[in-house]
């Protein structure tokens, strides 16, 4: 009788810490359900534009000889008065000349806009960006900005160009979307964008007038103007374009 009181005494004592651990046990299998364990990241899909431009080929940036765009009848071929007048560049006004190279533009440009405006002239390639500066420093001319830009991304001062031009270059641009964007920050309301090239395949040095159309409209612009006159055979075309507000 005794060791079954003993015995009896004993299994009472062991309930409480019995109970004690079974609570235990519980709030910790609760806790660790609610434990939220690390996930390995979700690689973020490439944007729209990107994946877009990536789809068509482009040509390799011109490195060679920049003095070769300084033909004597390159204006008269260009109608590049004319073009500036659409572009409505004026006195005073501010341009940006996107793929520069050997600052043909971006000289003419200047003239027009005068000491009171400016010119941006922009490039990927330092080359190209040292012999405009080297250019105007030996014309005396004080109102060109030059910029070393990126392939997608040209760079230019948020909300300050009226008029962009884009002379022969856009077929070598690896992601004209997203620089198409990129320029958006910086165009003043009704600024105008001008792109001039030949009808190609895109590794031709020349890219087809419907591509550049279907890019521009993905970028957020609209076609204001569509021109035919840059050169005699119509293979260069001119198309204006406008940012969609």
């Amino acid at each position: 009788m005794h060791d079954e009181r003993t015995f009896m005494r004993s299994r009472q004592c062991d309930q409480p810490a019995a109970s004690i651990f079974l609570l235990a046990l519980i709030a910790a299998f609760a806790v660790s359900a609610q434990t939220v364990w690390p996930q390995e990241p979700i690689p973020t899909p490439p944007t729209t534009a990107s994946k877009e431009s990536a789809q068509r080929p482009t040509s390799t940036p011109y490195t060679g000889d920049l003095s070769i765009f300084d033909t004597p009848d390159r204006d008269k071929k260009l109608q590049i008065e004319r073009v500036m007048d659409i572009l409505n560049i004026h006195p005073g006004g501010h341009v940006a000349d996107i793929g520069a190279g050997s600052g043909w533009f971006t000289v003419r440009a200047a003239k027009r806009v005068g000491d009171q405006g400016t010119v941006y002239a922009v490039d990927i390639n330092p080359d190209a960006v040292k012999y405009i500066e080297d250019r105007i420093h030996k014309s005396g001319i004080h109102n060109v900005r030059t910029i070393l830009s990126a392939p997608d991304d040209p760079k230019l001062p948020a909300n300050s160009v009226n008029s962009v031009l884009i002379l022969k270059t856009y077929h070598e641009i690896a992601d004209p979307i997203r620089l198409l964007e990129n320029l958006r920050k910086s165009l003043r309301p009704g600024a105008r964008v001008g792109i001039i090239d030949r009808n190609g395949n895109g590794e031709d040095h020349g890219i087809g007038k419907d591509v550049v159309e279907r890019e521009a409209a993905r970028a957020g612009y609209r076609i204001s103007g569509d021109y035919d006159f840059v050169k005699a055979d119509r293979e260069d075309y001119f198309l204006l374009l406008e940012a969609k507000q």
